[in-house]
C-alpha cells in the first residue's frame, strides 16, 4: 500500500474513532413519555376502586425505551374527581365528573410531559352524578269523583294533571290531601306508600313514570 492510501485510511479510522467518542460523550436524555390506558371509566365514587397506569419513556444517546412508571411524577387536573394514591395507581375521590391525568419527568434542562388520559367517574344521583341521556319525567294524574291536591316533589290540584323532569335515580315523595267533603281513595304507580290512609307516595324515578291519585 502506498503512502497516499495509507494516509487516507488512517484519516478514516481516526474520524470514525473521533465521532464514536463524540457520540458517547452525549448524556442520555428522555425525549418523550407515553402513558396508558388512554381512557378509564369508574362506575361510582368509591375510593377502593383503582386502575394501574404505566409510563413508558423513550431516550436518546443511545436510544432505548423503558418502563418509568415509578420514576415519573403523576398528576390529575381535577383531584376531587380522581387522584393518584401511589405511583401509577389511580382511584375515584370525592365526586363525579371528568379529569385529565398525565405524567412528567424533569430531565435537566427539560421538563418532559406525557400524553393526557381521560378519567370519567359516573354513578347514581345520590353521589351527585347526572347520568347521560334524557332525564325521566314524572307525570301526576287524578282519578275519582272527588277533589284534592298533591304536594311534594311535584305539586298540583285535581282535576288537571301535571308533570316535571327529574334526575335519574331521584326519590320523589308526594302527599295527597283531599279537599272539601272528598276523601283520598289511593295511589297507583308508586314505588311504595305510607302514612295515614296510605296518603304518602314514594317514587324511585329511573324512567318516565305516571302516578295517579284517586279522590272520591
Amino acid at each position: 500500500m502506498n503512502a497516499k492510501w495509507f494516509s487516507i485510511l488512517a484519516l478514516i479510522v481516526a474520524a470514525t474513532f473521533f465521532f464514536s467518542l463524540s457520540s458517547c460523550g452525549f448524556n442520555q436524555h428522555l425525549v418523550s413519555i407515553s402513558i396508558a390506558p388512554s381512557t378509564v371509566t369508574f362506575g361510582s365514587v368509591d375510593p377502593s376502586l383503582y386502575v394501574d397506569f404505566s409510563a413508558t419513556g423513550t431516550y436518546e444517546h443511545p436510544p432505548k425505551t423503558i418502563d418509568i412508571t415509578n420514576m415519573v411524577t403523576w398528576g390529575s387536573d381535577t383531584p376531587q374527581v380522581a387522584q393518584f394514591t401511589s405511583p401509577g395507581v389511580l382511584s375515584p375521590n370525592l365526586t363525579c365528573g371528568t379529569a385529565g391525568v398525565s405524567a412528567s419527568f424533569y430531565d435537566s434542562p427539560n421538563l418532559v410531559s406525557s400524553n393526557s388520559a381521560t378519567i370519567t367517574v359516573d354513578g347514581p344521583a345520590s353521589s351527585g352524578c347526572t347520568p347521560a341521556g334524557p332525564q325521566p319525567i314524572l307525570t301526576l294524574d287524578f282519578a275519582g269523583s272527588g277533589t284534592g291536591t298533591v304536594t311534594g316533589g311535584i305539586s298540583c290540584s285535581s282535576p288537571s294533571s301535571c308533570n316535571e323532569q327529574f334526575t335519574t335515580g331521584s326519590t320523589i315523595v308526594l302527599t295527597a290531601t283531599p279537599t272539601g267533603s272528598s276523601t283520598f281513595a289511593g295511589w297507583s304507580g308508586c314505588t311504595s306508600t305510607s302514612g295515614a290512609n296510605s296518603s304518602i307516595c314514594t317514587v324511585m324515578l329511573e324512567i318516565n313514570t305516571t302516578v295517579t291519585a284517586t279522590f272520591d
